[in-house]
């Protein structure tokens, strides 16, 4: 495990870029908690919170991948910055509306192009793709970037919350707000790992979605994203049901940390395995943790499946990534990847809300059937892939 992450930072570039990447990323972990936590405690209706984020979270899901396909098309140097200025001041000005206790309507007029802000996830892996092009190092960086990934999503919305309970409401969206600017500053003082601009060509004029595997794989990362969305609300409520609220925090905590474990351990090993069979492998377990979490008898049960379930979650996430980034043209790789980004996004959002709706017809046990339900159809979607996509980066670049 030494050997490859010890090369990997030996690298030049390595050590700044896994930084600037993993600041980049906190604040987009705190931008929507801390709009709920704002909303909730401010206007102290969860409906109007809930649909605010709603609104600012569909508004990502469609604005980032245009977002990251103009900086294929012009470079993340011209892109970045009126796109994040865009949406920073968007988010500053839902944070003013709801101090001066605006009417609810200019809440979402703000959460829209809020939406602006890049997909820094897709910006930092399509940097590791230019830094590490032909390297066999590239799956270990990958495996990195997960984990640094699970690092901000265990730091960023309590530290969101925090702020907003001890502060004032609006200090977490405020804090997030800042932290996008100066952090994408940092990431763009990395010019040599910024991927180079491709003037758009016929072939490009069409979304990236429509490349293969980008669509199949979109839809992979959306039954994962149900399985952690699923996941959020079921151990709350499975928790309370038992008679542990406050374990539920302990649960989400080790899903996390399965997945980072998982995460290091793949970059460290990478089995040399085509990535169809790996992918499917990987929602293989996947689905059969799953299985353990539907027949979850208390909370203890529960814990210790999570744990074992997040092991396949950040490998899957990184075989999708190193499956699309070997098919696609690297001329439509930031979007590519960005796609596969929204789809989690979006596969939280329709878990959750689906998970919610199934716990107050049905009782907890329902939230985590779903859980399992997820786990089936992402196994079902990898073994509908060719086991070996067709390289299309060549032809393009040809």
């Amino acid at each position: 495990m030494s050997n490859r992450y010890g090369q990997l930072f030996r690298t030049p570039g390595v050590p700044a870029l896994a930084l600037a990447g993993w600041v980049a990323r906190l604040p987009s972990t705190m931008v929507i908690v801390g709009v709920i936590t704002m909303l909730s405690l401010s206007r102290n209706s969860y409906s109007l919170a809930g649909s605010v984020a709603a609104t600012l979270t569909l508004a990502t899901a469609l604005l980032s991948p245009q977002v990251s396909r103009l900086a294929d098309r012009h470079g993340q140097s011209r892109v970045l910055p009126p796109a994040t200025g865009i949406g920073v001041v968007a988010l500053l000005a839902l944070v003013l509306c709801n101090r001066l206790d605006a009417p609810p309507w200019t809440l979402y007029l703000c959460a829209a192009p809020a939406g602006c802000l890049p997909s820094i996830p897709a910006m930092t892996r399509a940097r590791w793709a230019r830094l590490l092009e032909g390297q066999t190092l590239l799956p270990t960086a990958f495996a990195l970037d997960s984990v640094l990934s699970e690092i901000a999503f265990v730091i960023g919305p309590p530290l969101a919350i925090g702020l907003c309970m001890a502060w004032f409401p609006e200090a977490g969206p405020l804090l997030a707000a800042l932290l996008m600017l100066l952090s994408v500053f940092a990431l763009l003082r990395q010019k040599s790992t910024e991927p180079p601009a491709h003037p758009g060509t016929a072939d490009s004029r069409r979304p990236a979605l429509f490349l293969r595997p980008v669509p199949a794989l979109a839809l992979l990362m959306g039954t994962l994203g149900a399985i952690a969305g699923t996941i959020d609300v079921a151990s709350v409520a499975f928790a309370k049901a038992q008679g542990s609220p406050s374990a539920a925090g302990w649960v989400l905590a080790l899903y996390a940390l399965g997945s980072g474990i998982g995460g290091l351990a793949f970059g460290a090993i990478k089995p040399a395995m085509p990535l169809g069979r790996l992918l499917l492998y990987c929602c293989a377990a996947t689905a059969a943790s799953s299985a353990f979490i539907a027949l979850a008898p208390n909370v203890a049960w529960l814990a210790a499946v999570m744990l074992l379930s997040g092991l396949s979650f950040a490998p899957t996430l990184i075989v999708a990534m190193e499956m699309v980034e070997k098919a696609v043209p690297r001329a439509r790789l930031t979007e590519s990847l960005t796609w596969l980004v929204t789809g989690i996004q979006l596969g939280v959002a329709g878990g959750a809300s689906l998970c919610g709706l199934a716990t107050d017809a049905y009782g907890a046990r329902a939230g985590l059937n779903l859980a399992l339900a997820a786990g089936v159809c992402a196994l079902l979607i990898a073994a509908a892939l060719p086991r070996a996509p067709q390289p299309k980066r060549a032809v393009e670049d040809a």
